[in-house]
């Protein structure tokens, strides 16, 4: 009898197993293959949990809210990241990650033979909100960047409206010749709206929407109202170069001066006490050898 019910219960796990198969296989299948061409590169890391964002995105993405895809869309359109992912990807992504997390803790609380509800629970919104942080560190290194190479620009600018071109030659100018980078990357946007038929305020309003960045908010505003004015273009750009450049520079005296106030926390955790210990220790030993203590 013993042996019958053994038998029964291997035979239910089979076909338990087997339908599961075939549902995730069926699941997995409905799935329409992604088209990256005109997409950037997964990083890596993503590379490996895609499929899984694919088919959290397929089969319940239609569940998410409409306020929150657009909120999550204009984040990451803010951080450049608009070309990766879509909304429901991103939210999607966050789930999965949440769900990866638990699972890595639930391992981690199996081996070491343990198990607390609070843990699991943090693990799993730390994992949901991972992707959030990604997004505001993306955000804070792409801003960066766009300052440091902004000067850059307005000078190629700047040079290229004195010798005679207007303002699409010059972008076009710039590009050619400015670093690599997101600006140069976002200047080459603007060319291809104003291919595409969009006026010159129209396009440089698109691309003060796309950064969100107070410097590239004065140059758009700049160039517009002189284009308005009838005002000297060139003497504009200079003038905005000139300001972004000791902008440059006072943000870089900012962070010098921060600099001693940031250091220390590690001197008086890590490197005082440990010069109190290779100092005293010797005095101690003495002490100790002379009966004083």
């Amino acid at each position: 009898m013993l042996l019958f019910i053994s038998i029964l219960i291997s035979v239910g796990v089979m076909v338990f197993a087997f339908i599961a198969f075939k549902s995730v296989g069926q699941l997995t299948g409905d799935i329409p293959p992604e088209n990256r061409i005109y997409l950037d590169p997964l990083p890596r890391a993503l590379r490996l949990i895609w499929p899984l964002v694919n088919f959290v995105d397929h089969h319940f993405g239609g569940t998410f809210g409409a306020k929150r895809v657009a909120k999550v869309e204009e984040r990451l359109r803010l951080t450049s990241l608009l070309f990766l992912m879509s909304a429901r990807q991103f939210i999607s992504l966050s789930i999965t990650s949440s769900l990866l997390a638990t699972l890595a803790a639930l391992a981690m609380m199996y081996l070491l033979h343990m198990f607390s509800w609070p843990i699991m629970l943090g693990v799993a919104v730390l994992g949901y909100y991972y992707p959030l942080i990604w997004t505001r560190d993306v955000r804070r290194r792409h801003v960066a960047a766009v300052l440091k190479q902004l000067p850059v620009y307005l000078d190629f600018l700047t040079l290229a409206v004195e010798a005679g071109l207007n303002v699409n030659s010059a972008i076009q100018k710039a590009v050619e010749k400015g670093p690599e980078g997101p600006l140069r990357r976002e200047f080459e946007h603007v060319l291809r709206d104003l291919k595409s038929g969009l006026n010159r305020t129209e396009a440089l309003r698109r691309f003060d929407a796309r950064q969100n960045i107070k410097e590239i908010t004065n140059l758009v505003g700049a160039v517009i109202q002189a284009e308005r004015m009838g005002s000297g273009l060139a003497s504009t750009l200079r003038f905005q170069s000139e300001q972004r450049r000791s902008e440059r520079f006072q943000r870089a005296e900012k962070q010098a001066m921060e600099a001693p106030v940031k250091l220390v926390f590690p001197l008086l955790m890590f490197i005082f006490p440990v010069t109190f210990i290779v100092l005293g220790f010797p005095i101690v030993m003495k002490f100790m050898q002379e009966g004083f203590l």
